[in-house]
């Protein structure tokens, strides 16, 4: 980047619209990570493999997706996870 600048806030946007998904926020950071990026994906699917297709590259390092739940789909994983937990046998049972 130093030697030869470019926006690449431009090239993510431009990568996650060719998957149907928008950027929300683009930032430049200091620290264990160089970048942060908000995007709205169609699922996680999709989120997996723009990040495959980055990875495969070699051009980032530290490569990590994150997924963000609101009010309500966090309520049905707790209650997803209630199910599961009554259903579920540990080895030592």
């Amino acid at each position: 980047m130093v030697e030869r600048p470019s926006d690449r806030s431009a090239a993510g946007k431009a990568l996650i619209e060719s998957l149907g998904g928008t950027q929300e926020a683009f930032f430049w950071m200091h620290g264990q990570h160089d970048g942060f990026l908000i995007s709205e994906l169609p699922d996680g699917v999709t989120a997996a493999a723009l990040a495959a297709a980055v990875g495969a590259t070699g051009a980032v390092g530290r490569l990590e997706t994150h997924q963000i739940f609101d009010q309500d789909e966090q309520a049905a994983i707790v209650k997803q996870a209630d199910t599961a937990r009554r259903a579920y046998k540990p080895p030592t049972a």
